[in-house]
């Protein structure tokens, strides 16, 4: 059964942003035209979406303080990559919804899961291999071929 979709956010309110790369950038551009605010959370100082964003906090993903203080000043949370450690979500999935869940997270941290889940879904993937050492890059050449 599908779950119903969250509420729209009120006018005013915050997201807060894992990440603080061009994409978030976008997004707190995007969000600041429909009327909302964006907290950007970074590990590195002077990040593009910091730029444009309402408030940033550099601290890094271990930082657990600094993600609840970031999770009570937002209303929802949202990440612009995949290579957010999970531990960080262990903290703010008590203090804010997250969207993309936790297994979209998931998947999109693993290419060939990632790519097994979209061939699941029936839509075409590249022909690929998991490549560990040598022999598997040579088995994987002789299948695919080259260019790959």
């Amino acid at each position: 059964m599908t779950e119903p979709l969250p509420a729209p956010l009120a006018p005013g309110a915050t997201i807060g942003i894992l990440g603080g790369g061009q994409l978030g950038r976008m997004l707190s551009v995007a969000a600041s035209r429909l009327g909302l605010k964006t907290h950007i959370f970074e590990p590195g100082a002077e990040p593009p979406a910091g730029q444009v964003a309402d408030r940033v906090t550099t601290a890094g993903y271990d930082d657990a303080a600094a993600l609840r203080a970031f999770g009570t000043d937002v209303d929802v949370i949202t990440y612009e990559f995949e290579n957010i450690p999970t531990a960080a979500l262990d903290i703010l999935e008590a203090l804010a919804p997250i969207h993309p869940g936790r297994e979209a997270l998931r998947i999109s941290q693993d290419r060939l899961v990632e790519k097994e889940f979209i061939a699941g879904c029936g839509l075409a993937v590249a022909p690929h291999a998991a490549v560990y050492d040598l022999l598997d890059l040579t088995e994987a050449m002789a299948a695919i071929g080259l260019p790959a």
